[in-house]
């Protein structure tokens, strides 16, 4: 049988459409895994950045609460350098506060809970204290006063002491859920690779 020159063009050309084809499917493909490997890696570091992030947080407000509770059983229990050393504590609150939504870089959604329960769990005992601080220095203030009588005196001191048991309770509060948030530190360092252990031992006493 014999084959017609054009036949042979046909086919020709076919096999040329057919690599082209093919060359495109695979550089498509390749494209697209391409794509999904960079996506990966760029997810995978983003979480690596947020567990470093939220970790060195978590583990700074630690070391802070923990210094402070030491400060607070050295003189008065409220002084100035407990009372600093806990607005420390709310500076770091205030960083995680503005760095929030980076928590969604965390894949682990029972772990972005946590971790925002937590902070909650020491920002609301931290808030009351100050609150509670201030109406002590107020109700002191006023025992030192010429012109207070037995009555108000004794109702003064009443609130005063409770009052401090409130602050005390508050401390209890934020010891409680401080060690519930070691755990959560140490499960951001799996994420981040890193190790935040030491600046959490190095407020121990």
């Amino acid at each position: 049988m014999v084959v017609e020159n054009g036949a042979y063009d046909f086919l020709s050309n076919f096999s040329t459409v057919g690599a082209i084809v093919l060359g495109s499917i695979l550089a498509t493909a390749g494209a697209l895994i391409a794509t999904q490997i960079e996506w990966r890696v760029e997810k995978r570091r983003r979480e690596q950045h947020a567990a470093l992030f939220f970790g060195e947080v978590l583990s700074t407000l630690l070391a802070i609460l923990r210094i402070a509770k030491r400060v607070k059983g050295i003189g008065d229990p409220y002084g100035p350098v407990t009372m600093r050393m806990l607005r420390q504590a709310l500076q770091e609150i205030g960083i995680y506060d503005r760095n929030r939504e980076n928590l969604y870089n965390l894949h682990d959604g029972s772990l972005r809970a946590r971790i925002h329960t937590s902070v909650l769990r020491v920002s609301s005992p931290l808030n009351g204290i100050f609150d509670t601080t201030e109406e002590m220095r107020a109700g002191q203030a006023r025992l030192r006063a010429a012109d207070v009588t037995p009555k108000e005196r004794s109702e003064i001191e009443a609130r005063i002491k409770q009052l401090t048991q409130m602050g005390e309770d508050g401390f209890d509060f934020m010891e409680e859920t401080a060690q519930e948030m070691e755990a959560l530190v140490k499960e951001l360092e799996q994420v981040a690779g890193y190790r935040f252990v030491d600046a959490i031992a190095a407020a121990r006493p």
